[in-house]
């Protein structure tokens, strides 16, 4: 009788509590497929990380391609905001944002409170996740109590909508058991030596199957892809665009979260998840130099039109730190006092470098190019 690789889930309606701990057997993953896409993946990986790490102006890229990434993972949850919605609610530090605005700057806040956690902790433990899933969800909540009667059910309107389609581990030992079980696999190096990006989509399967909180479980595994990725050093700054490959093929990914539990079919997961790996860092790498190249244009333009402003340089370094620029921005950054900060932004208006916008009765100046791009 050939040995069992891996253990599925018998019933999708009854809790898992039998969910095979990690390691996953070798076998699952050492396929000559994975290891060719495991190649592709690094080299697209490491190209970003190589451009990302030589730009000076690292807020550039963090209140840019991390806001786009926020937006994303967001709408795979079906919470939709727009883009003058968002950055908006972000120029004005989510003072005056609606619901979904604020859901989405949540989720970009979880980003950055969990990278810094990181850094300072220098190793994943329960208390991250717990403190991920508490910023994103705004609540008090942890791991699920035993009571709980959660279950994954098939979305849509086709005839199998509302269907249960897995019912994840329902006992809050066995949870605490399995999320340590996780953070022992993610932070060992030394006895379990997978490769890093093998090991991220491992990892993002079992916590998604662990299910540990009543809610945001989507976008909490998410965020911790990216702070896997940093954590280990394959990038600087948690900047990977990785939902916007997950929501473009949404249905397989939730496919390959169900043909782990029913099948057994780890070779597809983790294919998946290595494309998505290539493709979006690919797609940042491309976005990344799109910013620079308008941002030197720009300041290039700038300086031929009018040689007599006072620092060029800087002016367009806070205005492509996020596509909305106030005046109180540069006053607040001790750059220029308000009549000439105010000046100098309706004179980039006349060069159509920004446009000015009125929005609930205040006034932004919005970063034509940095917005186009963005939204590609």
């Amino acid at each position: 009788m050939p040995e069992l690789l891996y253990s599925i889930n018998p019933n999708r309606n009854e809790p898992w509590n039998n969910l095979p701990p990690l390691p996953i057997k070798e076998e699952l993953h050492d396929t000559v497929d994975i290891l060719r896409k495991l190649g592709d993946a690094k080299a697209a990986l490491g190209k970003l990380h190589g451009r990302s790490a030589v730009i000076p102006n690292q807020g550039l890229l963090i209140n840019t391609i991390s806001l786009q990434e926020a937006k994303i993972s967001s709408e795979i949850e079906n919470i939709f905001t727009t883009d003058d919605e968002l950055y908006k609610a972000f120029s004005d530090k989510n003072t005056e944002s609606n619901g979904a605005s604020k859901e989405v700057l949540r989720y970009r806040e979880a980003l950055w409170s969990g990278y810094s956690y990181l850094q300072t902790r220098k190793e994943f433990d329960q208390q991250y996740f717990i403190n991920i899933f508490q910023e994103i969800k705004q609540t008090t909540d942890t791991i699920r109590p035993s009571f709980v009667q959660l279950t994954i059910k098939q979305g849509g309107t086709g005839p199998n909508a509302g269907q249960v389609i897995y019912t994840p581990p329902r006992n809050q030992a066995v949870i605490q058991d399995l999320l340590e079980n996780l953070v022992n696999f993610v932070n060992d190096d030394e006895q379990y030596k997978t490769d890093f990006l093998l090991k991220m989509a491992i990892a993002h399967f079992q916590f998604e199957a662990i299910h540990p909180f009543r809610d945001g479980n989507g976008r909490t595994g998410r965020v911790f892809n990216i702070h896997y990725l940093t954590n280990k050093g394959l990038l600087d700054v948690p900047i990977l665009f990785l939902s916007r490959y997950i929501l473009d093929h949404k249905n397989d990914y939730y496919s390959g979260l169900m043909g782990v539990s029913q099948r057994g079919d780890w070779k597809n997961w983790i294919l998946f998840m290595l494309r998505a790996i290539e493709n979006t860092s690919r797609q940042t790498f491309n976005k990344i130099n799109d910013i620079v190249s308008s941002k030197d244009a720009i300041l290039e333009h700038i300086k031929k039109e009018d040689p007599k402003l006072r620092n060029p340089d800087d002016l367009i370094g806070v205005i492509f730190t996020q596509p909305f620029t106030k005046v109180k921005h540069l006053t607040d950054s001790k750059l220029y006092a308000e009549n000439t900060a105010r000046d100098y932004l309706n004179k980039l208006c006349d060069i159509q470098v920004l446009e000015k916008k009125e929005m609930s009765g205040h006034h932004y100046y919005l970063n034509l190019e940095l917005y186009r791009i963005l939204s590609e």
